[in-house]
């Protein structure tokens, strides 16, 4: 399959030219999100202090923004780091964490949508239900919503906020708005496991650095974990579970292949009708 194709080269890219990625994410998973950046080939910056932001985003090559664990402070940091990387046209990808949980994360996602404008939104059925206005249903910043439905929400959002859509789930989704791609990699190891969606976010960002066609770079982020998580799970014995599998899924990522891309990704795509 073509993208699959175009997918392994962007693969080649990073390991090439290994983009300085600026994340502004929660510390419960800041370290796996670096790690994951460092395993594909990236380099990872995590700084959120208002007083640098700026600076430091002023040389990297896309920014990721996660609401994980949201105080003002961290809200004002996204504001101030990615109105620069508009200025400077890096990629912003947001990843709204819980957006329906509290009003403060719903006001800092309205904020970051008005006042940035994110290139790539990636969450669950749950948050991207509530940013296009439905009502969903989530426990805490865990989804409850099915992925039904997933592929015309998707593209509904993408018109609706001019960006990339990424949602994950038992099949993942992406539709920049003219077109729609169904991610069947992965399996249900990976939301045993704390932050896999955030790690997804800063792969995106990661091949979003090196390319303009944020539809293939959001395909290929989610892609990449789902590989990732289908070699993670083959390689586990009888006895071992979630800790060894999450370990497995940084090896799995480090040795991720174009060859691999090519022979064991699963991603049907189409055309969106207008």
């Amino acid at each position: 399959m073509e993208i699959l194709k175009e997918i392994s080269k962007l693969l080649s890219l990073v390991k090439k030219e290994k983009p300085l990625v600026h994340n502004i994410t929660n510390y419960v998973t800041a370290a796996d999100s670096a790690n994951m950046i460092l395993a594909l080939g990236g380099v990872p910056v995590m700084a959120d202090n208002q007083v640098e932001v700026e600076e430091i985003v002023s040389s990297a090559s896309a920014l990721v923004l996660n609401l994980g664990t949201l105080n003002p402070a961290r809200v004002e940091a996204m504001i101030i780091a990615g109105k620069r990387a508009k200025e400077i046209s890096i990629p912003v990808i947001l990843d709204p964490v819980g957006i329906g949980a509290t009003a403060l994360r719903k006001h800092a996602v309205n904020r970051l949508l008005t006042e940035v404008g994110p290139t790539v939104i990636r969450g669950n059925m749950s948050e991207m239900r509530v940013l296009l206005g439905l009502k969903a249903r989530a426990k805490g910043v865990d989804a409850l919503d099915t992925i039904e439905g997933g592929e015309n929400l998707a593209v509904a959002l993408a018109r609706t906020l001019n960006c990339t859509i990424g949602i994950t789930g038992v099949k993942d989704i992406v539709s920049d708005g003219r077109r729609v791609a169904i991610i069947e990699n992965g399996n249900n190891m990976l939301p045993r496991v704390t932050g896999t969606g955030c790690m997804n976010a800063s792969l995106i960002g990661a091949y979003s650095a090196v390319t303009d066609d944020y539809y293939l770079s959001t395909v290929a982020g989610t892609l990449t974990m789902g590989l990732a998580g289908d070699q993670a799970l083959k390689s586990l014995g009888d006895t071992e579970e979630i800790g060894t599998f999450r370990v497995r899924l940084f090896d799995s990522v480090g040795n991720l292949s174009e060859r691999g891309i090519i022979n064991e990704g699963k991603v049907f795509e189409r055309e969106v009708c207008f």
